[in-house]
């Protein structure tokens, strides 16, 4: 009995580790950022992965061995999925929103991206319920002024709220939040 409860020990010690090891090497690689806007009693705030370009080819067809293709849902980041959090009621890409904490995925194409926002929060990246949806908007794409090796997520102040700016290579994607 003493036996089997020390193999388990060195068991769990080693599934443990091999957690931490994971974690900690993917974010190596994609590592952790937040983005947050705080004005006026408005408080929204991002937390996500920033995966790098490394002369990739980024948002394209599945053809053209794009690594996020248009169609096709995505975690808007790396590693665990995306969150934000709002800390009052706001109308977001043009629809009601209440305050709370949810997930970002995206379903990008060439001139509009779909932005969907879902009540499942904590999951690795690669895990989407779309039954979770709470609401999508379209957002329009542009090119931004300069290219961006990592993916970036920002704020605009505007009035009344601010623009979020979801960048990477030279694709720029606004969505309102008021």
């Amino acid at each position: 009995m003493k036996i089997l409860r020390i193999i388990l020990i060195i068991l769990a010690l080693l599934a443990s580790a091999f957690v931490f090891f994971r974690f900690y090497y993917t974010k190596s690689f994609s590592p952790s950022a937040t983005a947050e806007f705080d004005k006026n009693g408005l408080r929204v705030s991002v937390d996500y992965c920033q995966p790098a370009k490394k002369d990739r080819l980024i948002f394209g067809t599945e053809q053209e061995k794009a690594l996020v293709p248009y169609g096709k849902w995505w975690r808007t980041g790396a590693n665990e999925a995306t969150v934000v959090k709002f800390s009052k009621n706001v109308i977001f890409g043009g629809k009601s929103l209440k305050s709370g904490t949810y997930t970002i995925f995206t379903i990008p194409e060439k001139d509009n991206w779909t932005i969907i926002i879902n009540e499942e929060v904590g999951q690795w990246g690669l895990s989407y319920d779309e039954k979770k949806n709470v609401l999508t908007v379209p957002a329009p794409v542009s090119q931004a002024d300069s290219s961006a090796e990592q993916f970036k997520i920002d704020f605009v102040e505007q009035a009344g709220g601010a623009d979020m700016i979801l960048h990477w290579d030279t694709t720029q994607v606004t969505v309102p939040i008021r």
